[in-house]
C-alpha cells in the first residue's frame, strides 16, 4: 500500500517561503492527479494546488500567483513552493490524490507563518 510522506514545513515569518516536498513509500505512482492540501485548526481539508489527470495545474485563488506545484518524475516527488507567506497559510499541508480515491492521509506538515 501506497503511503505519503510531506516534509519541510516550519515557522516562517510573513513574506517569507518554503518549499514542501511529499514522496511516497510504498510502490511508485504517477504524480498526475496529485496534490496538496492543507488543513487550518477548526476548518475543513482544502485543496490547494494540485496537477490533474492530465498534468495541468489546478491552483485555489489563495495560492495563485504565490505558490508553485511542481514535480521529479525521477526522484517520484511532488513539490509545492511557496512564496510570500501569510499567516492565514498557517496549516497542515498534505499531499493525495487530486482525483480518485484518495491515499491514506499522512502525518502532513506543519506550517506556521507569524504575522
Amino acid at each position: 500500500q501506497v503511503h505519503v510522506v510531506e516534509s519541510g514545513g516550519g515557522l516562517v515569518q510573513a513574506g517569507g517561503s518554503l518549499r514542501l516536498s511529499c514522496a511516497p513509500s510504498g510502490r511508485i505512482f504517477s504524480l498526475n492527479a496529485m496534490g496538496w492540501f492543507r488543513q487550518a485548526p477548526g476548518k475543513q481539508r482544502e485543496v490547494v494546488a494540485a496537477f490533474t489527470s492530465v498534468g495541468s495545474t489546478y491552483y485555489t485563488d489563495s495560492a495563485k500567483g504565490r505558490f508553485t506545484i511542481s514535480r521529479d518524475n525521477t526522484k517520484n516527488t511532488l513539490y509545492l513552493q511557496m512564496n510570500s507567506l501569510k499567516p492565514e497559510d498557517t496549516a497542515v499541508y498534505y499531499c493525495n490524490r487530486f482525483s480518485g480515491p484518495p491515499f491514506p492521509w499522512g502525518q502532513g506538515t506543519q506550517v506556521t507563518v507569524s504575522s
